[in-house]
């Protein structure tokens, strides 16, 4: 019997970030000496304290369903935590736990969107968000900002692709893969755009909000423009800032109309996420938060070797970031040096190969000609990192 696949899943590409990470597991295990800079996820250890919660979770039995959108305890702190960190006003039914943050930007897409309805994704943008309109039937419209252009959607770009079909906005900063964050003038001015264009949901992706270098605060575009507010969604997690990817706690808010939606979505595919990370969650969220700076600290300590060393690699040039634990390097230089070698694809692959050195393409991102280097690895593989890439020119 020949399976006929669904046209809307032929649409979906595997996550090249999930594809290099599989890859160099399996090169590990192999006896290869591997560095991997292509996985997005802290090396630091989940904090005790929320460890420890989980465990106490266990031995109180808490290992029944939940509510679909969260147990109260985790609810009360997301809205807690939003008034703390970025005074936004949320009650209990306008926030949902999902289990991770990708599940809740899902929802969003299923919830929202019709066959044809556009999106406009900013180009580079995070692996998952063309494939998630794609599976709910939408049009992703990319609108690039390259190293030139710092990596930022500018107002005039948004106005120029914005359609009578245009039905949602993505927006992510701190930026996965670049890791620059718009200022609150900039996110103002494309704010501007959007309340002129009342049908537009906006999606902001705050997942890297706590790792964020230098002395400015953070800010998203409702921040900025307090008036999206009925039309704005604000997506965020513990995985990022709390060491916690593995637990998958996601979480969102945004107007009723849309949380409720997402929330009967979730309900037909997952229903709860995980009871004994919901509570672990909890506990991060309400408990001391210091432990981030002491990431904080590590991560940009990197960020500033890393930079510094793409900076004397002959054929790689790079912005600092202002945050996450990437950075994104041009390649196209270095591309053209060596033979056999066409594409930043191309080049992740030789890399692996010859080096031992695992990072994502650039193309995976949209922005072809680049590569996504992940430094949350420790200093010792960073130096013995670099050095193999600047060995591909030697």
């Amino acid at each position: 019997m020949s399976i006929q696949l669904s046209d809307r899943i032929q649409r979906v590409q595997p996550s090249q970030t999930l594809a290099i990470s599989a890859l160099s597991q399996r090169l590990k295990a192999e006896g290869r000496d591997i560095i991997g800079l292509g996985v997005g996820e802290p090396d630091f250890d989940t904090p005790d304290f929320i460890g420890a919660a989980g465990i106490q979770a266990i031995k109180d039995g808490r290992t029944r369903y939940t509510p679909v959108d969260g147990i109260p305890e985790l609810k009360q702190a997301i809205v807690d935590k939003f008034k703390r960190d970025n005074n936004l006003d949320y009650s209990l039914n306008e926030v949902i736990a999902s289990t991770g943050g990708k599940q809740c930007l899902y929802n969003l897409c299923q919830a929202l969107l019709n066959d044809g309805d556009e999106v406009i994704i900013p180009a580079p943008y995070w692996v998952s968000y063309p494939d998630m309109a794609a599976l709910a039937g939408g049009v992703p419209v990319f609108v690039e900002a390259g190293i030139e252009d710092h990596f930022k959607l500018t107002a005039e770009k948004l106005e120029a692709a914005i359609t009578p079909q245009t039905r949602l906005f993505f927006i992510n900063s701190p930026s996965n893969p670049t890791g620059v964050a718009y200022s609150r003038e900039e996110l103002a001015a494309l704010g501007q755009v959007l309340l002129k264009h009342p049908g537009i949901v906006v999606a902001t992706d705050d997942m890297y909000e706590h790792i964020l270098f230098g002395d400015t605060p953070f800010v998203n575009i409702l921040n900025a423009t307090p008036e999206l507010a009925d039309r704005c969604v604000v997506f965020n997690g513990v995985s990022k800032a709390y060491a916690m990817t593995g637990w998958r706690i996601g979480f969102a808010g945004g107007p009723k109309t849309l949380i409720q939606a997402m929330k009967k979505v979730q309900g037909q595919s997952t229903s709860n996420p995980c009871s004994i990370a919901q509570v672990a969650a909890a506990a991060g969220l309400n408990g001391d938060q210091s432990f981030i700076q002491t990431m904080l600290k590590s991560f940009e300590e990197r960020h500033n070797f890393v930079v510094e060393a793409i900076g004397q690699i002959r054929g790689m040039r790079c912005i600092p970031s202002d945050g996450t634990f990437y950075s994104f390097p041009n390649i196209e230089a270095m591309i053209a040096q060596l033979d056999g070698i066409e594409t930043d694809a191309q080049f992740a692959e030789r890399l692996l190969d010859k080096t031992g050195v695992a990072l994502v393409p650039g193309s995976a991102f949209g922005m072809p000609g680049y590569i996504r280097l992940s430094y949350a690895t420790s200093m010792e593989n960073l130096q013995k990192a670099m050095d193999r890439i600047d060995s591909m020119l030697r």
